[in-house]
């Protein structure tokens, strides 16, 4: 990373010399795409304003006049300003976003004016430069330690974050447990007294055996909400059976309640991946096909899981009218948490998360996971795939 933020350093400082050169009125896109790759390299606006602060001692000060100074340091400023855009775009608010913008500048611009003053009483003693150039390299360490920091703490978030996703799936296994186990039986057992009940009656109270058949049907109707509330928080069908009838019966569930159809390809060799690997499928398939149904206006989608050179890969697509991935990913909506999370999710077990989409074209959600993930039982290169009327599922 100190290499690429060298080069940006570089590439900001060849970009504002040409804007100064330019003069007034010409064009700031270079100061907007040095913004944008900035923010690829993880960058944040103090980062850029020391670059800035190196190209201003460089460009600037120490061969201009104190009144040339002031309008070359006003308009960098406004190329400063242009650059770092990109970057301040991407946080929370606006306006928040704008007054620290304008703070920075504020500052900045005094600093500069300070550091001129500095420099024009320094440039006659070679001793004073060389005072500068260490106080430039400490700067530049600061720097890389602030990055190394900021890097870290950022690991500990993603670190927490896999936490809580790990623990969030344990605790729907065990709430979709107990609702099976323990609720959905005492309601079974109920509606079974309730039935032994109506048959002692022997038929003489036609107001009794009403009462105890409409008991009967409410108990039924609260049955199918604790199985429906089960399932939806965590399939048992997935740790009894696999990935395949879970998916099929989630696919099926689907169709009912959506009417868009999803066909179903996927390898036999899956069931033989680690569980935190199909568990991760799994809920990719539900969290995209939940967004394809609330927002793609969609017709039909296909879900396709093979393993290539033992990479297991999966991709989502459907005929939707598709959205902008990179305006999604930096608004502040539901959608982009549920991409969010998709994400986090992925990245928790080492694979890879990609989205592919624009208005009005199709979606298309990838995941790769290397092979080197399922701690036990490899997945082979070559595993053999289910019959022909498993590898390829239409749902009625």
């Amino acid at each position: 990373m100190p290499d690429k933020q060298t080069e940006l350093s570089r590439l900001y400082h060849a970009a504002l010399q040409d804007y100064l050169n330019q003069g007034p009125g010409c064009d700031m896109a270079p100061a907007r795409e040095l913004g944008r790759h900035a923010m690829e390299l993880g960058l944040e606006t103090l980062d850029m304003a020391r670059i800035h602060e190196i190209a201003l001692f460089t460009l600037v000060l120490p061969q201009n006049s104190p009144n040339s100074r002031a309008h070359l340091m006003g308009r960098a400023g406004l190329f400063f300003a242009e650059a770092i855009t990109p970057i301040e775009q991407t946080h929370r608010g606006a306006r928040e976003a704008n007054t620290h913008l304008n703070q920075i500048v504020k500052a900045l611009s005094q600093r500069s004016l300070e550091l001129a003053d500095s420099v024009a009483e320094l440039e006659q003693e070679i001793i004073h430069r060389k005072a500068v150039e260490e106080c430039l390299k400490a700067s530049e360490q600061i720097s890389i330690e602030l990055l190394a920091k900021s890097q870290r703490m950022q690991e500990e978030l993603r670190h927490l974050s896999r936490q809580l996703l790990a623990v969030q799936e344990e605790e729907r296994r065990k709430i979709s447990r107990e609702l099976h186990d323990v609720i959905a039986q005492t309601l079974t057992g109920i509606n079974m007294r309730l039935a032994t009940l109506k048959a002692e009656s022997n038929g003489s109270t036609t107001e009794l055996q009403e009462k105890i058949t409409n008991t009967q049907l409410l108990v039924e109707k609260s049955l199918d909400i604790v199985h429906r509330f089960a399932s939806d928080l965590r399939p048992t069908v997935l740790d009894d059976l696999g990935l395949i009838p879970a998916l099929k019966s989630f696919l099926q569930k689907f169709l009912e309640d959506t009417g868009v159809r999803v066909s179903l390809k996927v390898f036999g060799g899956i069931e033989q991946s680690d569980p935190d690997v199909r568990t991760v499928l799994y809920r990719i398939v539900q969290e995209a096909l939940t967004n394809v149904a609330r927002h793609a206006k969609a017709s039909q989608a296909e879900v396709d899981i093979q393993c290539l050179e033992g990479i297991i890969r999966m991709e989502i697509k459907d005929n939707g009218q598709g959205f902008e991935v990179d305006g999604t990913l930096c608004a502040n909506k539901r959608n982009r948490l549920g991409l969010l999370g998709m994400r986090e999710r992925v990245e928790m077990i080492g694979g890879t998360f990609g989205v592919e989409s624009a208005p009005g074209h199709a979606t298309t959600v990838r995941v790769e996971i290397p092979p080197e993930i399922p701690p036990a039982n490899d997945l082979p290169q070559n595993a053999p795939t289910l019959p022909s009327d498993n590898t390829h599922l239409q749902c009625p």
